[in-house]
């Protein structure tokens, strides 16, 4: 299955159901700081989005309310997310690197796990 190209708002929704697990379009609603919160019918509307784009699935109905739970993973949107930024670099991975070397957002701790995911994949032939 091709995972849907996900906005900024659609990810702000996808992270609430994937933290909440299944809600109605009220919960998702509420569930934005009050400063910040998005009207009720924004909320719909993407809501219905992405169930059409199939990042989310009604699983039952109460009353009037339409209840709904993630069908995608977020590894797998984080997954198709980093792929779309690699590949506005050309897939070079040394620029996305060094904007996080140069905000102080890769720290000595992340390279070291980067480093030991390397070493296991190594061991297991997948990477040169």
């Amino acid at each position: 299955m091709k995972l849907p190209k996900l906005g900024r708002l659609e990810l702000q929704i996808m992270e609430i159901f994937w933290k909440r697990g299944a809600c109605s379009v009220r919960e998702v609603q509420e569930a934005f700081p009050e400063r910040k919160r998005p009207a009720y019918t924004t909320v719909q509307t993407t809501v219905y989005r992405l169930e059409t784009k199939k990042a989310l699935r009604c699983v039952k109905r109460i009353g009037k309310a339409n209840i709904f739970e993630a069908a995608i993973s977020r590894a797998d949107a984080q997954t198709r997310f980093i792929d779309e930024l690699l590949s506005m670099f050309g897939g070079q991975v040394k620029p996305v690197m060094a904007r996080l070397v140069d905000t102080g957002k890769l720290t000595m701790e992340d390279v070291k796990e980067v480093e030991e995911m390397l070493r296991t994949y190594r061991g297991k032939g997948k990477t040169k």
